[in-house]
C-alpha cells in the first residue's frame, strides 16, 4: 500500500505539472482575450507530432523541445491574423472559428502524419531507485522542466511590463487601449504564449505517450475541466485545479480504473460549479 501511494504521488505530480502547462495556456487565452479556444488541444497535439518529426529528422530531442513550440506559436500568430482579428475576437464567432481550426489541424495532421501512433525514445534513460520501485528519470526531468516553465510564466504575468499590459487588458481592454496599451499585440502575444505552452507539454509527453492525431481531444477536455474548476482566467486557480485533477486522476487510476478517475473528476467539476459558480478561485455567482 505504501508503494502504491508513493507511485500515485509521483505520477500525480508529473501529470499535474504537464496538465498545468496546457491548462495555463488556455486560461491565459480566455483571461486576456475573453475567447474560448476550442483548438487549444490541437496545439498540444501538434507539439507532440512535431517533436516526433523533428527528432526523426535531426536525431536530437533537444532541438524538438525548442523548435516545436516556436513553430506552434508561429501558427497561432497566423491563426490570430487570418481568423480571429478580422472578427474582432467576438466570443460567438471565435468559438465557431476555433472549432473549425480544430478540424482543419486534425485532418491536416492525419493527411501528412498518418493515423499511426509514434513514440520518441526518452532522452534520459534509467530509473531512480526508491524503497518500493524504480521510477523513470525522464519523468522526474519532465516534472522539473514543467515546474520551471510554470514559474517563468508566473513571473512573466506578475513581474514584467508585458504581464502588466496583459492584466490591464484583462481588466478592461477599451480603457487599456485608451491609455496607449497595444491591445491587438497583447492579444497576439497571449494567444501565441498559450499555444507554445500547450506545445511544450505535447513535446514533453511524447517519450511517455505516443504521438497521434487525436490526442488533442483528451488534452482539451482535461484543460477545460481544470480551467472551469479553478475559475475562468484565474492563473492561481488554474494551477491549484491542475493538481487537484492530476492527483485525483493518478490516484484513482492506480487503485481503481482510469474511467472511474475521469468520472470522479467530472463530478468534482460539476459539484464545484453548483456550489461555487465561478470555480475554486473565481467570483462566486448567486
Amino acid at each position: 500500500m505504501t508503494g502504491q501511494l508513493a507511485l500515485a504521488l509521483l505520477e500525480g505530480t508529473v501529470s499535474s505539472l504537464l496538465l498545468a502547462l496546457t491548462a495555463v495556456g488556455l486560461s491565459l487565452t480566455f483571461g486576456v482575450m475573453r475567447i474560448v479556444n476550442i483548438a487549444h488541444g490541437e496545439f498540444f497535439m501538434l507539439g507532440a507530432v512535431l517533436a516526433w518529426a523533428i527528432t526523426a529528422a535531426t536525431g536530437s530531442f533537444l532541438v524538438a523541445v525548442v523548435v516545436a513550440p516556436l513553430g506552434v506559436a508561429g501558427l497561432a500568430v497566423l491563426i490570430d491574423a487570418l481568423a480571429l482579428r478580422p472578427v474582432r475576437y467576438a466570443p460567438d464567432a471565435t468559438i465557431v472559428i476555433t472549432l473549425g481550426w480544430l478540424y482543419i489541424l486534425q485532418q491536416l495532421t492525419l493527411l501528412l502524419y498518418g493515423p499511426e501512433a509514434r513514440a520518441v525514445a526518452p532522452p534520459l534513460l534509467g530509473t531512480v531507485s526508491l524503497p518500493w520501485f524504480g521510477y523513470s528519470r525522464y519523468k522526474l526531468l519532465v516534472a522539473a522542466v514543467a515546474a520551471c516553465l510554470l514559474g517563468g510564466v508566473w513571473w512573466l504575468v506578475r513581474g514584467t511590463t508585458l504581464g502588466l499590459l496583459m492584466r490591464a487588458t484583462q481588466q478592461d481592454a477599451e480603457i487599456a487601449q485608451a491609455f496607449a496599451v497595444p491591445v491587438p499585440r497583447v492579444y497576439r502575444g497571449a494567444f501565441a504564449l498559450g499555444a507554445a505552452l500547450a506545445a511544450v507539454a505535447g513535446v514533453l509527453v511524447v517519450p511517455v505517450q505516443q504521438a497521434h492525431y487525436l490526442m488533442g481531444l483528451d488534452a482539451l477536455l482535461l484543460s477545460f475541466m481544470v480551467v472551469i474548476l479553478g475559475g475562468l482566467g484565474n492563473l492561481r486557480g488554474t494551477l491549484a485545479a491542475s493538481f487537484v485533477i492530476g492527483y485525483l486522476d493518478a490516484g484513482v487510476s492506480i487503485f481503481f480504473t482510469p474511467t472511474l478517475a475521469r468520472l470522479l473528476a467530472s463530478l468534482l467539476v460539476a459539484l464545484a460549479l453548483v456550489v461555487r459558480g465561478g470555480g475554486l478561485f473565481g467570483e462566486a455567482r448567486a
